[in-house]
């Protein structure tokens, strides 16, 4: 769960976010993610783009500007298609953060 730290309404759209925190996450620039808002219950879809390195930034960009607010918390999902021979030694990687958007 990640808190929004900032909303640029003037953006093409997107989210931006700590690229150290992508990192972990395992998740490329402009890759697409769905994120879902905890506090208003939106659910929607958006393209990463990387923020600067340390900055703990998760902005919500141009349109998606409107799906939520500073201080909402979101989860962000990256999903993939996987074959019936690639589920079995597939293990997700699940980032959790603590209220100031710092890796436990």
């Amino acid at each position: 769960m990640a808190t929004v730290t900032e909303s640029n309404l003037a953006y093409e759209g997107s989210i931006t976010v700590d690229r150290e925190i992508m990192d972990l996450a395992g998740i490329l620039p402009y890759e697409q993610v769905m994120i879902s808002n905890l506090n208003n219950g939106e659910r929607f879809e958006t393209y990463m783009i990387p923020g600067r390195p340390g900055s703990r930034e998760f902005c919500l960009n141009g349109p998606t500007a409107r799906k939520g607010i500073v201080g909402d918390k979101i989860i962000i999902f990256s999903y993939c298609y996987l074959g019936e021979q690639e589920i079995e030694a597939f293990s997700p990687i699940i980032v959790k953060l603590d209220q100031d958007n710092n890796p436990k």
